[in-house]
């Protein structure tokens, strides 16, 4: 049997082949492969569990070999992999060796001292990156056999202790096979079966019928939900901004199997993979603190773990406050809004994470949060007003489809309810996922032109507001593609100059916080 286990590093990761080698000498452990000290110490670990779960570790010396050699081996994952290499090697499993000796198995666990087997993270991907070079088996942890079985890509063996796990290595073949083929099966049916657009249950607590007075931010959360459209809402302390962007999930549809599948190996490997949820379906919704670093944002460290844009991946980041946060936090977000991905490096290695989030922001006009407010009085000076937008530059906003000024209310009445305003986002994004298959906040030029054409009155139109508000080339893209969400909201096939003058209105503002208000 060639045993095989899982390195997580960034996205990617890389599989490990585990080798041992009985031979003369006094009795050690010998470790060679470029192990960390995790792994290290994952000898003693392991020794130690073979002797309580009832086995006799060899008196020979063992040799352990990880390869590739030349990349180093991080994190606790291996022991389980080393101690069935071990029993392997030995004469407890050594009669069915040549039984074996054709096919390769994934394993991973952590080992405590009793034999127990402890989960670990990155299951996810390891199970992606071994069936892709056509491993059919795999051992984890019982607490990881829902992550591994949900991908429905191998025979997923979940054991609670190394006693279980050697006994699996013996009867693989002839046992279990069958019968996990069919467990597999039973997945793949029941993962794939739901193609339409689907919304998690909300409760009262986070309605947006809770939301009252605020009747335009309301709309403009749902055309921003339709289209996958980045929003920023700007506006005085206790206006209501923050409260109905905290109940934006309460509107975004659920992930579909192809969507869900890279963020459930992105919360697989940061470790954030909840009891009961093997496949991610909810779509993320991160709100960081406003004291959040830039290797928080972005991602890095030593293992190069995701950062919040990429566990935001294919849902929503919501940056409260977000004049608080670091200027080089916000500036960083320029290049993956972009691009839909972000690429890290660490001492010669990089990886790519996906990052294509929706950017949700919550800011006051200004320092004192009073600038623009009808019935409130500005303290600040122009120049620490201007100083204070400076920290977003126009880049950033530029980047942003949907500016909304917020004030406060008189009306204690709601606009609608969750329930109601998913009618018409479940309308706009079946329409999308049919017409071309990706949201219209992210078509590209080209793709502008084939599925958003405007007729003579909407280009004259549009060609007034562009000269009015001095649209970028960029902006006027914006504007195109919110009419084009508008339309597919109403389930209009043509864009009507009503969706663009509505989507001018959101997106105008182009020349500074002068004429945001």
């Amino acid at each position: 049997m060639n045993i095989v286990s899982f390195s997580p590093f960034g996205y990617e990761g890389f599989l490990v082949t585990v080798e041992v080698d009985l031979r003369r000498g006094i009795p050690a452990v010998d470790l060679v492969g470029l192990a960390d000290n995790a792994v290290k110490e994952a000898r003693e670990r392991m020794r130690a569990a073979i002797r309580n779960s009832g086995f006799e570790f060899p008196n020979e010396r063992v040799l352990i070999s990880l390869s590739p050699a030349d990349v180093k081996k991080e994190g606790a994952g291996f022991d389980l992999a080393i101690a069935l290499a071990v029993l392997l090697e030995q004469k407890n499993i050594k009669d069915d060796k040549e039984k074996f000796s054709l096919k390769k198995i994934l394993v991973m666990g952590e080992l405590e001292l009793s034999g127990k087997v402890r989960g670990v993270r990155g299951v996810n991907a390891a199970v992606s990156s071994a069936a892709e070079l056509g491993v059919k088996h795999c051992i984890v942890p019982i607490t990881n056999k829902e992550e591994a079985q949900v991908l429905g890509l191998m025979n997923v063996h979940g054991v609670e202790s190394l006693n279980e796990a050697s006994e699996i290595m013996v009867n693989i073949v002839e046992c279990l096979e069958k019968e996990d083929s069919k467990k597999s099966e039973d997945i793949n049916e029941k993962t794939n079966k739901d193609i339409e657009v689907e919304f998690s249950k909300s409760t009262k607590e986070n309605d947006m019928g809770e939301v009252l007075g605020q009747s335009q931010l309301v709309r403009a959360l749902q055309i921003a939900a339709s289209g996958f459209h980045n929003l920023i809402a700007y506006g005085s302390p206790g206006c209501g901004k923050s409260l109905a962007l905290q109940r934006f999930p309460s509107i975004m549809p659920n992930l579909t199997k192809e969507e869900a599948i890279p963020v459930t190996r992105i919360y697989s490997l940061a470790g954030l993979m909840k009891a009961g949820e093997p496949l991610i379906k909810t779509a993320p919704f991160r709100i960081p603190h406003q004291s959040a670093s830039l290797q928080g944002i972005i991602g890095g460290g030593k293992h190069c773990l995701p950062g919040e844009i990429s566990l935001a991946h294919n849902g929503a980041l919501f940056l409260d406050e977000a004049a608080e946060f670091r200027t080089s936090v916000l500036q960083a977000l320029r290049v993956p809004l972009e691009n839909g991905n972000v690429t890290l490096s660490r001492a010669g290695r990089h990886t790519v994470y996906p990052a294509n989030f929706q950017l949700l922001i919550a800011t006051n006009p200004c320092p004192c949060g009073n600038f623009g407010a009808p019935d409130k009085i500005c303290v600040c000076n122009s120049r620490a007003v201007e100083q204070y937008w400076k920290k977003f530059s126009s880049p950033l906003l530029d980047r942003i489809d949907i500016r909304v000024p917020v004030f406060s209310s008189k009306n204690r009445k709601p606009y609608k309810t969750s329930e109601e305003l998913r009618h018409d986002i479940a309308r706009a994004i079946s329409i999308q996922r049919s017409r071309q298959g990706k949201q219209n906040a992210l078509l590209l030029p080209e793709e502008i032109n084939y599925y958003c054409k405007l007729d003579q009155g909407c280009k004259d139109f549009m060609n007034e507001q562009v000269i009015k508000n001095g649209f970028s080339a960029r902006a006027i893209h914006s504007c195109i593609k919110l009419a084009r969400t508008i339309a597919d909201m109403a389930g209009s096939v043509a864009i009507r100059q009503e969706d663009l003058a509505e989507a001018v209105e959101l997106r105008k503002n182009e020349g500074g916080i002068d004429i945001m208000f």
